[in-house]
């Protein structure tokens, strides 16, 4: 089958040739470094962090050159300057020029120094902040982090931001393309109106669903082939790809061929591991989606990260918390655990599934309180950005917005400020990308079950085809053809809403607490 480039000859122009040969170059300098960075997190011996740091610098510091080259920017203006290659916007190599231009704008903002500054300390940062992450030494991470809010602080001026708008923005277009701090916010604040609505009816129920799921202990190595079994049940193809373990579950990789995941395991709590590697399948299934005729460049790439979230959330949340797919897994699940879980019931699956319980920690939080734990990460980091907020008094900042939204008490800063592993990678402006990945997802579900009314059906009986095949049709195979909130209105039919999320949210909780 012909591409479009193919159809009209456009893929041997000279110019857009040039141009594909060095976009695709500093792709495989980049996916190396992406590669280089599963390992430390992974496989790497912690003696190896100094000179770790020295790679991945340098290999940051190479990308950034190929990509500002003068010869790029010639490549791409020659580019621009054909008719042929842009009269289609929808095009492959008019989507190609468009986001190459995009990131070349920005790539040539920066200074190469700054780039390789960032690279090594984000490689530094991150080994310290596990190290103090360990017996929740904020303390020790504290000089690391400050280095990071201030390079960040650096890396923004260089990008600039508009009039009328803020440090913060500069730095989340590298996530999410278009967004800012005020559009975050005014999508927050009526959301979080919503959650509190139904997290208070909710713990005001004297309803609840039982909690024996999370509290059975089960062998580690038990876990890991189940959760192993179930990933490859959802479509993850382990021919190219792998499951590993790391102190924050993620997913990388080098190209469509090689993906990366990670997970995490506790003897007792399975319903940990199986929450974070279904999430991380999720991304691993958009990966593995990317169409290989166009490795190396836009058109083979993701979105954003909104949208890439939303295909993590809905494999973790609207597939594997659902009722339908517990009545497949169910039985999967206690002959792969054995005599561990012979004593849970359906009902304590399911409930354990969605239990709704206020606590710190991000990644193992329920869906009805999970973006309030983003709306916290939002609004320091934003006022981190603005100065309007110490990196010193960031622990006190942290559990007073957990106190005022959760009502808890964190116990320490491992459970609170030091969780995550973002800002000791250098990613600020990231955290939103979550909720807004939520909210992609509940609206993308609700059009597949909309084209598939069956949905349910099939995932009772184990079959996963029918949505991944949706999701690679509608989303994973469309590059960056168009751009987020684009998409999802290509997709849908409608702009991106909360209603779906909201209503996705009430429908499943409401009764198991029987309100």
């Amino acid at each position: 089958m012909s591409t479009t480039a193919e159809a009209k000859g456009t893929a041997t122009h000279p110019a857009y040739k040039a141009l594909m040969d060095r976009i695709q170059e500093t792709s495989l300098i980049g996916s190396s470094a992406s590669i280089l960075g599963w390992d430390q997190e992974t496989m790497m011996p912690s003696g190896g962090v100094a000179y770790r740091g020295k790679q991945l610098a340098i290999l940051s510091r190479l990308a950034h050159e190929f990509l500002t080259n003068e010869a790029t920017g010639e490549a791409l203006a020659s580019c621009e300057s054909v008719p042929d290659l842009t009269s289609d916007p929808l095009s492959p190599e008019a989507v190609n020029i468009r986001e190459i231009r995009r990131s070349y704008d920005r790539a040539t903002c920066l200074p190469a120094s700054l780039v390789e500054e960032e690279a090594a300390l984000s490689s530094s940062a991150m080994h310290i902040w596990a190290e103090a992450r360990k017996t929740a030494d904020f303390a020790s991470f504290k000089p690391e982090l400050a280095k990071v809010v201030e390079l960040m602080k650096r890396k923004a001026e260089c990008y600039g931001w508009a009039e009328g708008c803020e440090p913060w923005d500069a730095l989340a277009e590298d996530y999410e393309p278009g967004c800012t701090a005020a559009d975050v916010e005014a999508v927050f604040t009526p959301l979080r109106k919503e959650l509190q609505t139904l997290l208070d009816a909710l713990m005001g129920s004297s309803k609840r669903p039982s909690n024996a799921f999370n509290e059975v202990k089960v062998p580690i190595e038990k876990q890991k082939a189940f959760v192993r079994e179930v990933a490859s049940k959802l479509g993850f193809d382990f021919n190219r790809g792998r499951l590993d373990e790391s102190t924050h579950p993620f997913c990388s990789g080098s190209h469509c061929n090689d993906i990366r995941m990670t997970t995490r395991f506790h003897e007792n709590n399975v319903n940990d591991a199986l929450g974070s590697t279904t999430h991380e399948t999720g991304h691993g299934l958009y990966e593995q989606g990317l169409m290989e005729s166009h490795i190396g460049t836009p058109m083979g790439n993701a979105v954003s990260l909104g949208i890439h979230e939303s295909q993590s959330r809905m494999l973790e949340n609207q597939v594997s918390r659902s009722e339908s797919f517990w009545k497949w897994c169910y039985p999967v699940m206690k002959e792969s655990l054995g005599d561990s879980v012979s004593s849970l019931t359906f009902e304590d699956v399911y409930g354990g599934a969605n239990i709704v319980k206020p606590d710190f920690i991000r990644v193992e939080a329920d869906e009805a309180t999970y973006n309030m734990h983003i709306m916290i990460r939002f609004e320091l980091e934003r006022a981190l950005m603005k100065g309007d907020l110490d990196v010193g008094d960031l622990p006190d900042a942290w559990n007073t917005k957990y106190r005022e939204y959760l009502g808890i008490e964190v116990p320490d800063d491992a459970k609170g400020c030091m969780q995550d592993v973002h800002w000791s990678m250098c990613a600020m402006g990231y955290f939103p990308t979550y909720t807004l990945g939520n909210l992609y997802c509940a609206q993308f579900f609700e059009k597949a079950m909309s084209d598939m009314p069956d949905l349910h059906d099939q995932f009772s009986k184990g079959e996963f085809s029918g949505l991944l095949n949706w999701l690679r049709s509608n989303i994973h195979e469309q590059g960056q053809r168009y751009r987020a909130a684009d998409l999802c209105e290509h997709v849908t039919g409608r702009p991106l809403e909360s209603a779906p999320l909201v209503k996705h949210l009430n429908d499943k909780l409401r009764p198991l607490y029987g309100v």
